[in-house]
């Protein structure tokens, strides 16, 4: 999976995502939503999701705090305040940041499935946990609120018995590639022919049966 910047870079953008929300909450008592709001029409995420050198590497999280105050109107000064401790708010960016990298969605769609309220509702127990586990409980939430109606790859490989990891091996798809795939949060129809090819021929069915059209 093509990812919008390096892996390098990521530990970087976690921790400057977490401390903007946790400056914009806990110093400047904005809402986690509202920030949420004003990160994505500042443009902010959209550079960072498309590895905009400045965003991901160039600010720290206090600047990048600033910079979306200054870009949405906020006439507000960041500065350095004392914080002895990671807030849930500052896990709810932090993981955050890790989602959007690991799944390639964009922040904002994320958030129409997926909101910042909710994840902070996560943090207990979910935040000593491995980041797999939210993704996992993430998967679940957006995949829930985008469609309930399974997908046809879903229903071929549950009619041909076979679980997502054996026809991960069978047809020699990324088994995260294929999840996402089942639950809509990539689409298939724009993946490739060869991998459309093995599906099908994992599954003994023509191409088409595993598009959704």
């Amino acid at each position: 999976m093509m990812h919008g910047y390096d892996k390098f870079f990521l530990t970087n953008v976690m921790e400057n995502l977490g401390s903007a929300f946790d400056c914009a909450v806990n110093k400047f008592e904005i809402p986690a939503k509202d920030f949420y709001e004003f990160f994505l029409i500042s443009k902010v995420a959209e550079h960072i999701e498309n590895g905009n050198p400045k965003y991901i590497a160039g600010l720290s999280g206090l600047e990048l705090t600033q910079t979306i105050f200054d870009k949405v109107g906020i006439k507000k000064t960041v500065f350095q305040y004392p914080n002895f401790e990671r807030t849930k708010e500052y896990w709810a960016g932090w993981i955050l940041s890790y989602y959007q990298w690991h799944s390639n969605m964009t922040f904002a769609s994320i958030q129409k499935f997926l909101s910042i309220d909710t994840i902070l509702s996560l943090y207990n127990p979910l935040h000593e946990a491995p980041e797999e586990k939210f993704i996992e409980a993430a998967d679940s939430i957006i995949a829930k609120n985008f469609c309930t109606k399974p997908t046809k790859l879903q229903l071929l490989r549950k009619a041909a018995g076979l679980t997502q990891k054996e026809l991960s091996e069978l047809s020699g798809i990324n088994l995260r590639t294929l999840q996402q795939y089942e639950i809509r949060l990539k689409d298939i129809n724009k993946a490739s022919g060869d991998s459309i090819n093995a599906l099908a021929k994992a599954l003994c069915c023509n191409f088409y049966d595993v598009m959704e059209i």
